[in-house]
């Protein structure tokens, strides 16, 4: 026999379901357009404008010994989320290069990744941030060529993503809570910062 809910049971499930989805999309990316100095938005600019692809160089052994060991753990973490090894391989180079680029580290922005979009590379967040990194699309326009369907391509999305936590982390004179809030545009709440903290034990190594 079909079972059916009754309208309270309905309700209750419709309630669930919202607040599920609530939960999931506080998370997604909202970073606020905001008024940049000249000179921030010039540097911002110039960050994401060098359009040479990620190739790893290493000033010796140490550095080269350091990456593969990274680069082997976290394809083993990253295996059930990107089953295809080369892509894999393709990401996590990326995000070796970007992130320590950008002064970052690469377990950091992993964990970012992981709590903002979950490593799906098409994301979209209901405020409309795409990407790994769930960026938002005015950011093409105050720093880049105003293209914003190229946040989709791995990385540029990436290339955003760790300039613009970078200038958060700048602004926020290193301080990492301030500068998750204010790149996920709850600048002062502990709910994002605290939940991409948690992530980061993931991606240490």
């Amino acid at each position: 026999m079909r079972s059916e809910r009754s309208p309270t049971g309905v309700a209750r499930w419709l309630l669930g379901v919202l607040l599920l989805s609530a939960c999931l999309s506080s998370q997604a990316g909202n970073q606020k357009e905001e008024a940049l100095a000249d000179s921030v938005r010039v540097a911002l600019s110039r960050a994401i404008s060098d359009p040479r692809p990620p190739q790893l160089g290493f000033t010796n052994d140490a550095d080269r010994d350091a990456w593969r060991q990274w680069s082997a753990v976290m394809s083993v973490r990253l295996q059930s989320r990107m089953p295809d090894a080369m892509v894999r391989s393709e990401f996590l180079q990326t995000v070796w290069y970007e992130s320590r680029r950008a002064g970052l580290e690469p377990g950091l922005v992993l964990g970012l990744i992981q709590v903002e979009s979950g490593f799906r590379k098409y994301a979209i967040s209901s405020a409309g941030a795409r990407g790994y990194m769930q960026v938002m699309p005015f950011w093409t326009r105050v720093i880049g060529d105003g293209q914003p369907a190229k946040l989709f391509h791995m990385q540029t999305n990436l290339r955003y993503g760790c300039s613009i936590l970078r200038m958060y982390l700048d602004l926020e004179r290193g301080d990492l809570f301030l500068a998750l809030g204010r790149y996920n545009g709850s600048r002062g709440k502990s709910e994002y910062p605290n939940a991409v903290r948690a992530a980061l034990r993931r991606w240490q190594h």
